[in-house]
């Protein structure tokens, strides 16, 4: 689809999201999910670049039974927008904002005793039940209960405390391998199995993310992350789930001059031209989220072909060798990166060509290129600089 021309965008740097496949993506993975399995939703990192705000309808509407963000201010933006809609913060709150949880209902992860208590005291004041989750490491080491006779003495605790509400409680694996899977699969039930026989009760009980959900069913428990899966991402390696790629990054060309043998392109001169060559500049660069070490790398699509991405990439700005496209002019629609189709590069492949992985292709997408939000005949954006400016 080409870029739309519309006056409320004010790039033609664009980040174009396909919301019926975000919607398909979610009907698979809860059909993969099982009637007794819910799907909580990862839209961090601002819905991993597709915009959080953008794609939160079509993500609840079809199937997902609550959303999930790292941060405060991830959940309050939501929470803003979409008052009805459960979200739970998977990172830990400071203690000096938790009444921010309070205020707009959002359901807090706990990992300490203290802040346990600290939170059912700001709730009782308030006369208003705090819903939480309950995160328990099980050998990730990253945050979480410790796995130990005292944690679970703690957790027991604070299933006692009358203005919080236990609706969950979470690990996450570390997806090593197999076995060491298995050691943090029997370490979190263990836990989960003896707080259940002293009387706590957690609705919601989830390991699994989205490798995890599709290569291990038995891992899905009463809910599963949906992060990568949702945007078509895929990183798994057993199971099959089929969900489709949702994103495409695309620009114009701004700019276009000569370059003569043996001249240098951009900072350094890095690059120098084997043959007089047509340049074209394109109005994005690392600022806006493209890694600066894909210089010599890179590919970009232009009139269905491949164009080279040569000389070091800008802030704001990047330069490709257009000799092969004669017939290229000023305002020619260039992708970035999409799906596959079209001769183009997949987020697989850049993220190859940058030595990392897809989810932090998407995610490392700054707000500044709009997002495009395409679904059936509907075309809507979300520009987040500035406010409407008038003249």
């Amino acid at each position: 689809m080409e870029i739309p021309v519309l006056n409320e965008i004010m790039r033609d740097t664009v980040v174009e999201v396909d919301l019926d496949r975000i919607a398909f993506n979610v009907r698979q993975i809860k059909a993969m999910a099982g009637p007794g399995t819910q799907v909580a939703a990862v839209v961090k990192a601002d819905g991993y670049g597709h915009g959080a705000l953008g794609i939160a309808p079509a993500i609840m509407e079809n199937g997902a039974s609550l959303l999930a963000v790292a941060t405060l201010s991830e959940a309050v933006e939501l929470k803003q927008a979409y008052p009805r809609y459960p979200v739970l913060i998977m990172g830990l709150t400071p203690d000096r904002l938790l009444p921010y949880v309070l205020e707009y209902g959002i359901i807090q992860t706990i990992d300490t005793l203290a802040q346990a208590r600290l939170l059912n005291r700001l709730a009782s004041e308030k006369r208003q039940q705090a819903v939480i989750h309950i995160k328990y490491d099980t050998g990730f080491h990253r945050i979480g209960f410790p796995d130990c006779p005292e944690s679970l003495d703690e957790i027991r605790q604070i299933c006692t405390m009358p203005w919080l509400k236990p609706e969950g409680i979470y690990s996450h694996l570390a997806l090593k391998d197999d076995e060491s899977n298995q050691v943090q699969f029997r370490c979190f039930m263990d836990a989960v199995t003896e707080l259940e026989r002293e009387g706590c009760h957690f609705p919601y009980k989830h390991i699994a993310d989205s490798i995890a959900a599709v290569d291990f069913p038995e891992y899905r428990l009463d809910m599963i992350r949906a992060g990568a899966i949702v945007y078509g991402l895929k990183g798994f390696h057993k199971g099959q789930l089929d969900i489709r790629q949702a994103l495409t990054f695309k620009t114009r060309i701004s700019h276009i001059t000569s370059v003569f043998k043996g001249q240098g392109v951009s900072y350094d001169y890095l690059w120098t031209a084997p043959r007089d060559t047509r340049v074209a500049a394109l109005p994005f660069g690392y600022a806006d989220g493209y890694p600066r070490n894909l210089r010599g790398k890179a590919m970009v699509t232009l009139r269905g072909k491949q164009v080279p991405v040569i000389g070091i990439i800008c802030m704001d700005q990047c330069m490709i060798d257009l000799t092969d496209v004669p017939d290229a002019q000023i305002g020619d629609q260039v992708i970035i990166y999409g799906d596959g189709t079209g001769n183009t590069l997949d987020i697989d492949a850049v993220s190859r060509l940058a030595g990392t992985n897809k989810n932090e292709i998407v995610s490392r997408l700054t707000r500044r290129p709009p997002r495009v939000y395409v679904g059936g005949e509907n075309v809507r954006t979300a520009d987040y600089f500035p406010e409407r400016m008038t003249p």
